[in-house]
């Protein structure tokens, strides 16, 4: 999609498997280099031969998003070997067991609170400093959200919560971005079909009780969409944009 002499550099967390894989591979095709990090360093580094197969560069940097000292190492090697960052996928992120809120054990939602929110911040706060002071100034952040950002599904207190607060950063980043050249988004993903979702094939509790099977969305539609965004000038931004199955019960949910 972008028409680049010289190759940015991207940053996708969580790019081992599914949405991130995707968005990982569709950067590549587009000429960046890409960063693609993750807690277990063996799916990255497949991707990091499949894109030298494919005449692409991908570096792979082990980093627990939760971990400010992980975070730190991970902008202080990108630094190191680009430079610069262009670009950030905001990806990683985990979902806790949709029991009612009391059987809910406190660690589940410490650690969803602490992946989907601190390790946006965290990230993003990395990001933020490494583009503020390169030349040429700015680069862009785009925040995987989830309809659950606007509407909640039963028993999804964590998630839906944790969703929340990252469209309060992508707009706060948005705001403080506008100084220093750097623009934030968010894509609202409603049922891609990954490794994680794809239970929902089965059955998705509604809101009112029953047990519904809902349609899905091939990955791919989520990776075009990141690609668009990025390939957009700085001058120019999405700040909201949601992709999903068009049939899937956001509007009227509930």
């Amino acid at each position: 999609m972008t028409d680049q002499s010289v190759s940015k550099i991207a940053l996708v967390t969580g790019a081992g498997s599914g949405i991130g894989r995707s968005v990982a591979l569709g950067l590549l095709e587009d000429g960046f280099k890409v960063v693609v990090t993750g807690r277990r360093i063996e799916p990255l580094e497949e991707l990091v031969a499949q894109a030298r197969e494919q005449g692409g560069e991908a570096l792979a940097v082990s980093c627990d998003v939760r971990d400010p000292a992980s975070v730190d190492h991970l902008f202080a090697t990108i630094e190191e070997v680009y430079g610069r960052l262009d670009l950030v996928f905001n990806n990683a992120g985990v979902n806790a067991p949709a029991v009612p809120m009391d059987e809910l054990p406190i660690e589940k939602w410490l650690s969803v609170i602490d992946t989907n929110v601190t390790g946006v911040f965290l990230c993003s706060r990395g990001a933020f400093g490494l583009m503020r002071k390169q030349s040429p100034q700015g680069g862009r952040i785009i925040n995987n959200g989830s309809i659950s950002a606007h509407v909640p599904r039963p028993f999804t207190a964590p998630y839906t919560a944790s969703k929340h607060a990252v469209l309060g950063l992508t707009k706060s980043l948005a705001l403080d971005g506008r100084e220093f050249n750097i623009a934030c988004s968010q894509i609202d993903i409603g049922n891609a079909l990954t490794e994680l979702s794809v239970r929902m094939t089965k059955g998705v509790r509604q809101a009112n009780g029953s047990t519904a099977v809902e349609p899905m969305i091939d990955v791919k539609h989520i990776a075009d969409a990141v690609r668009y965004i990025a390939a957009l000038p700085l001058s120019a931004n999405v700040l909201n944009m949601t992709v999903m199955a068009t049939n899937m019960p956001f509007v009227g949910r509930g």
